[in-house]
């Protein structure tokens, strides 16, 4: 009876992602689904089963700092390797508007599914897939935070967010309001100063953002892991002005010991799978 039902409801989102392409640019979500027409540039093949969940990630900018191996080290779960470049290990603090979100065959909602969010994040791989281990997720959307906390396991909390354009600058100022959250704030303005460019294959740009999957834990601590699609990121080099930066302050980190590297991309279209297995709890037999 659940297999059957699932099946159902397969088929139906496969028919409701038919009816959205027919839209055409009438929506802002309808070229979601044409980003697996673009796989060649993958690690890894696709996953065999459908999507479930795709967004739309407008004027991001991707901050990073480098940070001492043991420091970050220690604020992962032992069952998550750190990733290192060089050597060194890196913290990104990612800013950005949610232009669409929705379920596989399923519009999106106009307002109630487009809003600021702001991550911070490290790198991890396991079994040979490069992917993100998220430290804490932001949202303006309560409702996109205790979905995603449910579905995804990922450490959301709500937050007030403003983000506006003046010309080339976007001025993005976030402040954490969820009770079981730490203080974390945010405000600043970025903006890009370049072309895009697809990251070279090999270049630290390229092993920071082209992974395409994020991990996280379950109740017995096992990891989970689910599979992201885009594009190659079109990046743009930035600039940015921080007035106040503590999204890594909860962890005891601090980021202001040297300039950030920075890159800007004006629009991706993404594609996110359902949770899976990645590895057993430890201990587990």
């Amino acid at each position: 009876m659940i297999r059957t039902a699932a099946a159902a409801l397969r088929v139906a989102a496969s028919a409701g992602e038919l009816l959205l392409g027919a839209t055409g640019p009438v929506m802002s979500s309808h070229a979601q689904g044409r980003v697996l027409r673009e796989t060649e540039h993958r690690p890894w093949p696709l996953p065999s089963d459908p999507w479930l969940m795709a967004q739309t990630w407008e004027n991001l900018l991707f901050a990073h700092w480098r940070v001492p191996p043991e420091e970050l080290r220690r604020l992962l779960p032992e069952a998550i390797p750190l990733d290192l470049w060089e050597g060194s290990a890196y913290v990104g603090v990612t800013p950005f508007r949610v232009g669409a979100l929705r379920l596989r065959g399923t519009p999106h909602l106009g307002g109630l599914t487009a809003f600021p969010e702001l991550n911070v994040r490290t790198y991890t791989t396991l079994d040979g897939k490069p992917g993100i281990w998220f430290m804490s997720l932001d949202a303006a959307n309560p409702l996109a935070v205790a979905a995603a906390r449910r579905a995804y396991r990922l450490p959301y909390f709500r937050a007030e967010m403003e983000i506006r354009v003046r010309g080339e600058w976007i001025r993005y100022q976030s402040r954490r309001v969820s009770s079981d959250g730490q203080p974390a704030e945010l405000a600043g303005r970025y903006r890009p100063v370049g072309a895009p460019t697809p990251p070279a294959q090999g270049s630290l740009e390229h092993w920071l953002t082209e992974r395409y999957c994020l991990y996280t834990l379950d109740e017995q601590r096992a990891v989970l892991r689910a599979d992201i699609h885009h594009p190659p990121w079109p990046l743009m080099p930035a600039e940015a002005d921080f007035e106040l930066n503590t999204m890594a302050e909860p962890y005891g980190l601090k980021l202001d010991s040297s300039p950030p590297l920075l890159h800007f991309a004006g629009r991706q279209d993404v594609l996110i799978w359902p949770l899976v297995a990645a590895r057993p709890a430890a201990g587990a037999g």
